[in-house]
């Protein structure tokens, strides 16, 4: 291994070992985003899509499958069905959540519409449903309309949660579990049917994406509050500004003083904030030790996730996995 492999992130490092896999999804993409009749869908679609993320979900389903030596078609399929329902939420989170940049660019609803984005985000699941059929696996598809059901379920518990003081960390835990850990888990565990591993690899699968998924929700709420813009893909704060109830907040919510909680009240129940307040919240926070308390569970979960690869096929794609886990929470530790 040469010294540019060492040097590239384990993303990058599964990306180039997965390169020709990733093209043919990257051209089922395409091919699939593409509408005969409204131009307006691959506009949109292309948008999102082509701006650089990570494609980290599909790349865990393509992965998945090659660790427990499946030789396709039809993890490509899976990848890119994942890849449709992420980018799907996207399009309906930045409409709900009234954004303005993702991924350090415009949003589609800023630079076209609300009603552009959900119809489009429409598309993207119908599509995605077409393409896990073509698997002819009721298991697959159980799996990922379950998971699809999950995240909206998520979204929707997130809305009545969100600025809600007396919210727990264990509704938090379901919120991302929801929105984020959901498909993390069902990327990895379709892989693993895909390829036709046994049962408890399956599960092992299904274990390491949902605590990843945790794992890296967290580590973005931390960021949140302590990243810088480049890094996050958003203003920093914009959490804060959005009332939304992270787990750094939770933490301290759950030990403020009188003084601290009527803070609370004013900023995120009542969304009453003013100049200074985001410095007081960082300095509340720290008072409590809610930050440190928010990373020791992210570095937990991601524990959980490489310990449940132990019962996976020894192979340089397991150790990419296990370092990826490492990673998502290098970024806070």
């Amino acid at each position: 291994m040469g010294l540019d492999e060492v040097a590239r992130k384990p993303h990058e490092r599964l990306m180039a070992w997965l390169a020709a896999d990733m093209e043919a999804v990257n051209v089922m993409i395409r091919d699939r985003m593409a509408s005969e009749h409204a131009p307006r869908i691959p506009q949109v679609t292309a948008h999102l899509v082509e701006a650089g993320g990570k494609r980290l979900r599909p790349l865990l389903t393509l992965a998945a499958a090659r660790l427990c030596g499946y030789d396709g078609p039809f993890h490509i399929h899976l990848a890119a069905t994942v890849e449709f329902i992420h980018t799907a939420t996207l399009l309906h989170d930045d409409v709900v959540d009234e954004s303005r940049q993702r991924r350090g660019r415009p949003t589609a609803n800023l630079l076209w519409d609300n009603k552009s984005s959900v119809l489009v985000g429409d598309y993207l699941f119908a599509r995605s449903f077409q393409l896990m059929t073509e698997t002819g696996s009721m298991r697959v598809m159980e799996i990922l309309s379950n998971a699809s059901a999950t995240i909206a379920e998520g979204e929707v518990l997130q809305l009545t949660a969100a600025q809600d003081l007396a919210t727990t960390e264990a509704i938090y835990l379901q919120v991302v579990r929801g929105k984020t850990a959901a498909l993390f888990s069902a990327a990895t565990e379709v892989g693993g049917v895909i390829a036709g591993a046994d049962a408890a690899q399956v599960r092992a699968l299904y274990t390491y994406g949902d605590a990843l998924g945790i794992a890296f929700q967290i580590a973005d709420d931390l960021l949140d509050y302590g990243g810088s813009s480049a890094t996050i893909g958003k203003n920093v704060g914009d959490d804060f500004r959005e009332r939304k109830l992270t787990l750094p907040v939770i933490k301290a919510v759950a030990h403020a003083t009188p003084e601290e909680r009527a803070f609370w009240e004013r900023t995120i129940a009542k969304g009453h904030q003013a100049e200074g307040d985001l410095e007081q919240a960082l300095a509340i926070m720290a008072r409590h030790g809610a930050m440190e308390a928010a990373r020791a569970d992210a570095l937990a979960w991601a524990d959980t996730a490489r310990h449940a690869l132990e019962a996976l096929p020894d192979h340089p794609i397991r150790g990419m996995l296990s370092e990826l886990a490492a990673y998502v929470v290098s970024r806070i530790s």
